[in-house]
């Protein structure tokens, strides 16, 4: 079943998050960019599918030969690439890459260490071996469409849970750097339930962690893209604890891409969050890659009461955001008619 994230307007909850434990804040709010300063992209953002590497068959090959369509990103769990410790199976990813080499297109793979509702996709011996005092921690995810299910996230923070991820990223750059298009890591918006964690989650430790992830990606994969999907920061809103605005000159200085799971145009949340980001390092990131995911369709453009428009995600997400690529779901209403 596709991969379906509930945690669009991530923001509305974070509105009340907990006060910040220790990074000493930027003092440069979030800026207000215009959408057309400097760096701006010469083309229209590249057109691929998105979805759970589970669903490739059923949902991504029957639009893959669209002449509009440059390619695919799948959504892998990190137990299906690590079915036993040490353990790998790529065998999916490379099948998924054999497929889409034979018509030219190109892949993306998004290692997906977060769950939105059970299962938790997570390696067995993450959560029940001792040295990784569990591995995950219990994640509420309500967001502007309603309550979520309970789910999970890898327990980044805690350094013997990341050295795993680490391998695990170091083995699929060994197998993969310079025949993927890309890899990416999750967006950086969760909620952890801090009433049944005991991982010792805290929102400083898990913001470090996640920065560790991405000099790690890039050092490891030397070329193909590594890129980092950021919407929010738990505990910060509107670049208050400095969290959104150093991980735009980290990703700059340590050549990450970096994108995000919606593309939602002017909704307030996120413009009180990344996108005025996007805006301000427009064609100073080696890629922007921005998600149309299942959510976003369900969304009303405040402007024209309609559900937001192909034209519109296109546009916000190139002209905006700068993003060079932009993943549909196949959900897309677009994807379901001839190619123009």
């Amino acid at each position: 079943m596709t991969t379906r994230r509930l945690s669009a307007v991530f923001g509305v909850l974070l509105a009340t998050a907990l006060a910040h434990t220790g990074l000493a804040p930027v003092t440069a709010a979030a800026p207000s960019g215009s959408g057309c300063g400097h760096g701006a992209r010469p083309a229209a953002p590249a057109q691929y599918l998105y979805s759970s590497i589970g669903d490739f068959d059923s949902e991504v090959k029957p639009l893959a030969d669209r002449p509009d369509i440059a390619g695919v990103q799948v959504v892998v769990p990190w137990k299906a690439l690590e079915p036993q410790k040490d353990q790998y199976d790529f065998s999916a990813v490379e099948e998924a890459l054999g497929y889409l080499q034979a018509r030219h297109k190109k892949l993306f793979v998004q290692v997906q260490d977060r769950f939105f509702s059970a299962p938790t996709r997570l390696p067995n011996y993450l959560l029940t071996d001792p040295a990784y005092a569990g591995g995950a921690a219990a994640t509420t995810n309500e967001s502007g469409l309603g309550p979520g299910e309970p789910g999970a996230v890898a327990a980044q923070w805690n350094p013997q849970v990341r050295g795993r991820f680490q391998r695990l990223l170091q083995a699929l750059a060994d197998r993969f750097d310079g025949r993927l298009a890309g890899v990416n890591l999750p967006e950086t918006a969760t909620q952890v339930d801090l009433d049944k964690d005991r991982s010792g989650y805290t929102d400083e430790s898990y913001f470090r962690a996640e920065l560790d992830n991405m000099a790690f990606g890039a050092k490891v994969f030397k070329r193909t893209q590594f890129i980092q999907y950021v919407n929010f920061w738990p505990g910060e809103w509107n670049n208050d604890h400095g969290y959104m605005e150093k991980t735009f000159q980290f990703a700059e200085a340590h050549g990450v891409g970096l994108g995000g799971p919606d593309v939602l145009p002017n909704r307030q949340a996120q413009m009180e969050n990344s996108y005025p980001f996007f805006e301000r390092y427009r064609g100073r990131l080696p890629m922007v890659a921005m998600a149309v995911q299942e959510p976003d369709f369900e969304y009303i453009n405040p402007a024209t009461g309609k559900p937001y428009t192909k034209e519109e995600f296109v546009d916000f997400g190139g002209r905006r955001l700068g993003a060079d690529v932009l993943f549909w779901a196949t959900a897309a209403p677009w994807l379901h008619r001839p190619a123009s």
